[in-house]
């Protein structure tokens, strides 16, 4: 498993990224590597619920986390976040040729037959999805998606149901149906690029690479722009 890196950090504010396996809290009390319990092992935590985690990334998902380093810019973060003024995109592949961008507007709640999932239902919270197709890769006479996610919700698996329900489902995603025979073992899901405005103003811009394991199956496929 790879290690949790330091991507950015300066007084208030510490960016990390989070490879796939690693879960977020420390919540669910198992005896698990979390990112909590990396920020308290290396001294980084503030003391609080969470040590100033600012948000969430699945277990499967890698990429990039925010967490403040200080009580008073952690509510900023929260603040940010509420109202909808951090832009993070992500990347994922999926089965399925996708002809155009779209917007994905559905509702999403829990299963009420499956614990731990998700789906679109009507009575759920408003969710919203935004994405463009960078590539479709013909590999092995099947066809799939790249493509790039902007996320206007921030509700659990919301990129995992939107786009199964679409009939799209994440590759590697054995949860909600995806293709398991193309040597990943996880969603094929990547927190690329976050943007912010810090106190004063100035737009705070960070990105991180596709990981080793995502940039070989999309080598092994024949996709090579990886930029």
């Amino acid at each position: 498993m790879e290690e949790i890196k330091i991507n950015f950090e300066n007084n208030d504010l510490l960016v990390l990224e989070k490879p796939a396996g690693v879960v977020v809290t420390n919540e669910n009390k198992r005896e698990v590597e979390t990112v909590e319990g990396w920020l308290l092992k290396n001294g980084l935590g503030i003391g609080l619920r969470r040590q100033g985690i600012a948000h969430r990334l699945d277990k499967g998902t890698s990429g990039l986390l925010l967490v403040a380093k200080t009580e008073e810019y952690l509510e900023y973060l929260k603040y940010l976040f509420k109202e909808r003024k951090i832009a993070k995109r992500y990347l994922a592949l999926v089965s399925g040729e996708i002809s155009t961008d779209g917007v994905i507007e559905m509702p999403i709640g829990r299963s009420q037959r499956y614990f731990g999932r998700f789906k679109v239902r009507e009575d759920g919270k408003i969710s919203e999805t935004h994405f463009s197709r960078e590539a479709v890769i013909n590999f092995l006479k099947r066809k799939y998606s790249l493509v790039s996610i902007d996320l206007k919700t921030g509700r659990t698996h919301q990129i995992r149901v939107h786009f199964r329900y679409l009939g799209w489902p994440l590759v590697g995603d054995m949860t909600y149906g995806g293709e398991m025979d193309l040597g990943i073992d996880r969603p094929f899901l990547h927190a690329a690029e976050i943007s912010i405005n810090d106190y004063g103003g100035k737009l705070m811009h960070f990105e991180s690479k596709i990981p080793a394991d995502l940039k070989s199956l999309l080598n092994r496929m024949g996709y090579e722009d990886q930029s």
